[in-house]
């Protein structure tokens, strides 16, 4: 039998091939898988840090004195800032439900804090999608280190949630920063021989040293600077020196430690050449705890537990070399926003049969002349839900506010009137407008109560739902 040139080279391919004992020429099925999995490694890293309780304030020494953030002040120099973020809640732990699902924290069942006193109001349900469940499904190798806020026990557990590995803790133990309760995938011990800032750092950092060769995603949240408030003494004494009072060093002092840490994990990333690649978040929680004292920022109103600007308003940075260059924004974007903007950045679609709260702003990333108008909602109280109470309503330059009233937990509906104001020429939330701007008011004050039932139907939800209602 003859054949041509061609064929015979070939043959002639396939035989050395298999002599050698090399695998068999690719066919077109295997190329394409070849092609998918090439372009899995490409996807781009992702870091998320969280403070708690850090003020927008905190940052940069905008009161005055030497900057004390030298490390988030040149990553934010490096990133895309945006001076109209906010968090999902004025606390911590229905803020880190809104950011792990992309939806309002009402739906995910996680709306209050203690987790001792209240399991089944701090647990993310299990009918919930986090974005480590999505990006692990993927490929993506997920660790938290840090705080874990969002349930405990069977099916609750971070490694329940899409987490391959966690070393952290849980939110409403008795967490020291000199002395901790500490896991390491579900064994918990208490360690007492380092400082908890710089141990959470050190492991991050080994996290990125594990996983460098292919796609990771990792939830660094930090405790600082949450109460207690303890740090080293000898940087509580330089800002004591500066004249600052003693809560406030030690805030301060606190702040500088996880500065620090985070420096250096950023050293880290550059070091692995793995910086044009890594998509770094950075963000608060919420607002400054205010049984801490009063600290300087920026003239905002209220604190954590209010849903004020001075609650809710937090600092985001968003930092990708390969593909953007840094800027500001003034488009208002929240944590709900989050999920759906890294997924698409990651080339990852997103797998859940619950509705996003959440917008893809990647093109305002991209672009800071996109326009990205939302309607955003805020409430919180202690125990279940009562929405005539501390809640709010952002949309373009309004925001309607349902007065804060207490932090207590027996709540009675509040006959205080809601008020409006403009923030584009009020950031400070001094002037009440609503009588300037009645049909605003109405419209928001309509918005915020249809909001309402909607979250509060789904929050109470049956705990398993058919497919076709979810």
């Amino acid at each position: 039998m003859k054949f041509s040139p061609f064929v015979a080279i070939v043959l002639i391919l396939v035989s050395l091939n298999e002599c050698l004992g090399q695998a068999p020429l690719v066919q077109e099925g295997d190329a394409n898988a070849h092609s998918e999995s090439d372009a899995t490694s490409r996807r781009p890293n992702v870091i998320v840090i969280l403070a708690d309780d850090l003020a927008v304030g905190d940052l940069a020494g905008g009161d005055g004195s030497p900057t004390r953030t030298p490390n988030l002040d040149r990553l934010a120099s490096e990133s895309i800032q945006f001076s109209q973020a906010y968090s999902g809640s004025c606390v911590c732990a229905p803020a880190r439900a809104a950011l792990l699902t992309g939806r309002y924290p009402h739906r995910t069942g996680v709306v209050t804090l203690n987790m001792n006193k209240y399991p089944e109001m701090t647990r993310l349900r299990r009918d919930e999608t986090t974005i480590a469940n999505v990006l692990k499904d993927a490929g993506y190798a997920t660790g938290l280190v840090g705080k874990w806020h969002t349930g405990r026990g069977d099916g609750f557990h971070p490694l329940d949630r899409g987490f391959d590995e966690f070393e952290g803790f849980f939110g409403s133990d008795d967490v020291g920063y000199f002395r901790y309760p500490f896991s390491v995938q579900r064994q918990i011990s208490n360690v007492d021989e380092s400082y908890l800032t710089d141990d959470l750092n050190r492991r991050a950092i080994e996290f990125v040293r594990r996983h460098r060769e292919h796609p990771f995603f990792l939830h660094l949240a930090h405790y600082a600077p949450h109460r207690p408030l303890e740090a080293p003494p000898e940087i509580i004494a330089r800002y004591r020196g500066q004249g600052f009072d003693e809560s406030t060093a030690t805030i301060y002092a606190m702040i500088e430690v996880m500065d620090r840490g985070i420096g250096e994990l950023l050293s880290e990333i550059d070091d692995f050449g793995l910086s044009d690649n890594t998509i770094v978040i950075f963000a608060s929680d919420n607002g400054p705890d205010p049984l801490t004292g009063e600290r300087f920022n920026r003239g905002l109103r209220g604190t954590k537990y209010q849903v004020n600007e001075g609650g809710i308003r937090v600092p985001l940075f968003v930092r990708w070399p390969k593909r953007f260059a840094p800027g500001h924004r003034d488009q208002m974007v929240t944590f709900v926003d989050l999920m759906p903007t890294i997924l698409d950045l990651c080339r990852v679609d997103l797998a859940t049969l619950n509705r996003l709260d959440g917008e893809n702003f990647a093109a305002v990333l991209e672009d800071a002349s996109v326009a990205h108008s939302t309607m955003r909602f805020w409430q919180w109280n202690r125990g279940s839900p009562n929405y005539t109470h501390n809640a709010a309503v952002r949309h373009e330059q309004f925001k309607l506010v349902r007065p804060y009233v207490t932090r207590g937990t027996k709540l009675k509906d509040t006959t205080e009137p809601s008020v409006l104001f403009d923030l584009r020429n009020d950031p400070t939330e001094s002037r009440d407008v609503s009588e300037q701007y009645p049909d605003v008011a109405g419209r928001m004050s309509r918005e915020l109560e249809q909001w309402s039932a909607s979250v509060e139907k789904d929050r109470v939800r049956p705990s398993e739902m058919p497919q076709s209602v979810r």
